[in-house]
């Protein structure tokens, strides 16, 4: 009796305890829940507001200070144009205590405060060093601030890129739907005949298999989607999550020949501008080497003083005892160092050589951008009719189709042919999903590239609007 009294007083801390860390765990839960729902801050993502959001890219903020330390480097240089003044003091105050002992004459006490304050101004004249650093500067501020545009149109292109593949991979998702529905129509369809006596066994696992297989291909597609949500993201430098208009639609329209494409772009490439400037730096660094073996001609004014109270070395010590003096110096000065050995002369050679080779490097990307921007252009133009022959397709697909389940309805067809029907409209819908993804990111290459910007409008050669029926111009955007 003893025991069963005494067991519920054991349990009954436990039980206080179990019920303490429940309603823990249940106000923990609901902060949590707060929390995540004051940081899940929704950002709406548009095509056209890509490139404001890139801004926030930390890679881009880096670059942005390297253009501000060549700013300042800049300025730095072009000081050198001006005057340089020095101020020096030698003891502000110095005070000096001694005695001089001597068995031959007087002993001899200083107790003396002493400053020495100087002033000192330089200007160089003639600097053979000055013209190319500041040259160097300048080319090395230009290539800064170019690589951070570079960067920037790099990210914008890139950043739209997964743009189009977030909603190429949507459009994936609803037609892997749109096909998972079809497959459980013709699975619904097969059991129905098989109940009534005039299909198979074997029709409705044809049907089933079918459906197995959309289904994977639905969840392979809905894992792409996230991670391609996901790259976005980090792209845009997005902590929270966002929204954007999921429906794919080409982005405009390219109304320039390839020659204007070319021209265009190479003529305003800043890669191409930096290795100019690159091929300037080798340039004034060769010339300055070749500099320092002229004179260098400054002018410089040395201003001096010394005020003192007390004495020094004196038999008697007069504290209130002051005196003061100074002297000004102004001289034209010459400085030339003749003869190094050829070492200038041979570092001259160097930079030289480095100055040619960037001009091979310049010749050899102008080939480069030359191709990229024909392969853009020409991929364009096949995606142009990849687009106009998949919404063929499709039509074509979705008839053959729709008579193909009337044929087997009346039993005049079979499962198989069903079958085969829907997967060649799901393959014809994924064409033309890729032929959009591939167009649009064709344009943004080409934008990229040579700079123009893609139009709202299909012209043809003749700046007229195009009204052939098979034209992409037919496409709404």
């Amino acid at each position: 009796m003893l025991r069963r009294v005494i067991k519920p007083i054991l349990f009954l801390p436990l039980a206080l305890s179990i019920n303490s860390i429940n309603v823990f765990s249940s106000e923990t839960k609901n902060y949590i829940d707060n929390v995540l729902e004051e940081k899940a801050n929704i950002t709406f993502v548009d095509y056209q507001e890509i490139e404001k959001i890139v801004l926030n890219n930390q890679e881009l903020k880096s670059l942005e200070k390297l253009v501000t330390s060549a700013s300042f480097n800049l300025s730095s240089q072009i000081s050198q144009k001006y005057p340089s003044l020095d101020f020096q003091a030698i003891g502000l105050p110095k005070y000096v205590a001694g005695k001089n002992y001597n068995s031959n004459s007087d002993t001899l006490k200083t107790s003396q405060f002493t400053a020495n304050p100087s002033l000192n101004v330089r200007w160089d004249l003639i600097d053979p060093l000055r013209g190319s650093e500041i040259e160097i500067a300048k080319a090395n501020y230009k290539i800064a601030e170019n690589n951070y545009e570079i960067k920037k149109k790099d990210l914008i292109q890139e950043a739209r890129m997964r743009y189009h593949k977030y909603q190429k991979s949507y459009q994936d998702i609803q037609n892997k739907k749109f096909t998972l529905d079809l497959s459980i129509t013709s699975l619904e369809n097969a059991k129905a005949k098989l109940d009534a006596g005039i299909g198979t066994k074997f029709e409705v696992l044809e049907a089933e298999a079918q459906l197995s297989r959309d289904k994977q291909s639905l969840n392979e597609k809905k894992i792409e989607y996230e991670i391609n949500k996901i790259s976005l993201k980090e792209i845009l430098n997005i902590r929270g999550d966002f929204e954007s208009n999921k429906e794919q639609n080409i982005i405009g329209f390219w109304n320039h020949r390839l020659n204007k494409n070319i021209n265009e772009g190479l003529d305003k490439n800043l890669s191409l501008k930096n290795l100019i400037f690159q091929k300037s730096i080798k340039k004034s660094q060769a010339n300055s080497f070749l500099a320092q073996n002229k004179p260098n001609i400054y002018i410089s004014n040395t201003f001096s003083s010394t005020f003192s109270k007390g004495e020094s070395l004196s038999t008697n010590i007069d504290p209130e005892k002051s005196g003061s003096n100074y002297t000004n110096t102004i001289s034209l000065n010459f400085a030339w160092s003749i003869f190094d050995g050829g070492q200038n002369k041979n570092s001259y050679k160097s930079k030289t050589a480095d100055a040619k080779a960037e001009q091979y490097a310049y010749e050899n990307l102008k080939n480069v951008l030359t191709t990229k921007i024909s392969k853009a252009y020409l991929n364009l133009k096949l995606n142009e009719e990849k687009i106009i022959s998949t919404i063929k397709e499709i039509e074509s697909s979705k008839e053959s189709e729709r008579l193909a389940r009337l044929r087997y309805d009346v039993g005049i067809s079979t499962l198989k042919d069903v079958l085969i029907r829907q997967s060649e409209l799901s393959n014809a819908k994924s064409k033309n999903i890729n032929a959009i993804y591939n167009y649009n990111v064709n344009l943004d290459e080409l934008e990229r590239l040579t700079f123009i910007d893609i139009s709202k409008n299909c012209l043809g050669s003749d700046n007229n609007k195009i009204k052939d029926t098979e034209s992409i111009c037919n496409i709404q955007i």
